[in-house]
């Protein structure tokens, strides 16, 4: 063995174990090599043109960055045919956003979905936007794409792609108990179950750390300039958790607490919603790498 293949052998140890002591503290168990037969793919994609010194978003930029993401979650050559693998003419395709009002889903990203499901082939009448109002209005929906910021959470740790849906629940409020341990029993509701086609979790600015219900404070939103996109959303959000505590540790110098997202790791084991196990992941990093965090 070389000197320099023995530094890169350290190299990758070290960041290796780092990892595997940040994803065990999160709540995600990792094996010693993952179960390839479970791997699910998320892609997580970055671009920092995406936004300005203001916050600003840059809607083409926006675009590019979804599509590239969704032919590569497809395994598709062209956007437009990932797009159209995804939703079917005949479908009615509910946007299921999120309307906080200090981070809610950028209109920008919701009418660039919009947008891709109509040219795809669905008439813009079966096609609906919505977050409070989506128990009622998605009833007739045969198809669903799920899409919220990402950002730390009073009751749940994290507010991401399996959060996103408890709107749907009868009782919202029956899920708070126990770091939010129930969500993905939301996912077995006939208005869910088997209709969702993409997972979107959005990365422009999550808030990383709060404490408190409904807790915002803008010193802990950062320009991460990202979007992780899955077909599972329990990966989906093991990865949005890892990279939310790794920039509380980045900002800290330590782990600040917040709740737990044990919710994420129950809704794989207990639930089989998806995987959270990141060796189970196949992340996918693409484009800009500055603090990528994972």
């Amino acid at each position: 063995m070389t000197k320099d293949e023995q530094i890169i052998t350290r190299r990758d140890f070290m960041r290796g174990a780092a990892a595997a002591g940040l994803a065990a503290a999160v709540g995600f168990p990792l094996g010693a090599h993952g179960d390839p037969a479970r791997k699910s793919r998320v892609v997580l994609i970055r671009d920092p043109a995406v936004l300005d010194s203001a916050g600003k978003i840059n809607s083409a930029v926006l675009g590019q960055m979804l599509d590239e993401a969704v032919a590569k979650v497809l395994r598709k050559d062209r956007a437009a045919v990932a797009w159209k693998s995804l939703v079917k003419p005949t479908d009615m395709v509910g946007i299921k956003s999120n309307v906080w009002a200090r981070l809610p889903t950028p209109p920008e990203l919701e009418r660039i979905i919009r947008q891709r499901v109509t040219a795809a082939g669905v008439p813009g009448g079966r096609v609906f936007c919505d977050d409070r109002g989506s128990r009622d209005k998605f009833r007739a929906s045969t198809a669903l794409i799920n899409v919220r910021p990402a950002r730390s959470h009073h009751w749940s740790g994290m507010g991401g792609c399996i959060k996103n849906y408890i709107i749907f629940s009868p009782k919202p409020s029956q899920h708070h108990p126990d770091s939010c341990a129930s969500l993905a029993t939301v996912w077995d509701l006939p208005i869910v179950k088997g209709k969702t086609r993409l997972n979107i979790l959005v990365l422009l600015t999550p808030q990383f750390y709060g404490r408190g219900a409904h807790s915002f404070d803008p010193r802990y939103l950062w320009q991460y300039k990202g979007l992780a996109v899955s077909l599972d959303p329990v990966a989906v959000d093991a990865v949005g958790a890892h990279i939310l505590r790794a920039r509380r540790i980045q900002h800290f110098g330590e782990d600040k607490p917040i709740t737990p997202t044990t919710h994420i790791a129950v809704a794989d084991h207990k639930y089989h919603l998806g995987v959270s196990d990141l060796n189970s992941i196949e992340l996918i990093k693409l484009g800009w790498t500055k603090d990528v965090l994972i």
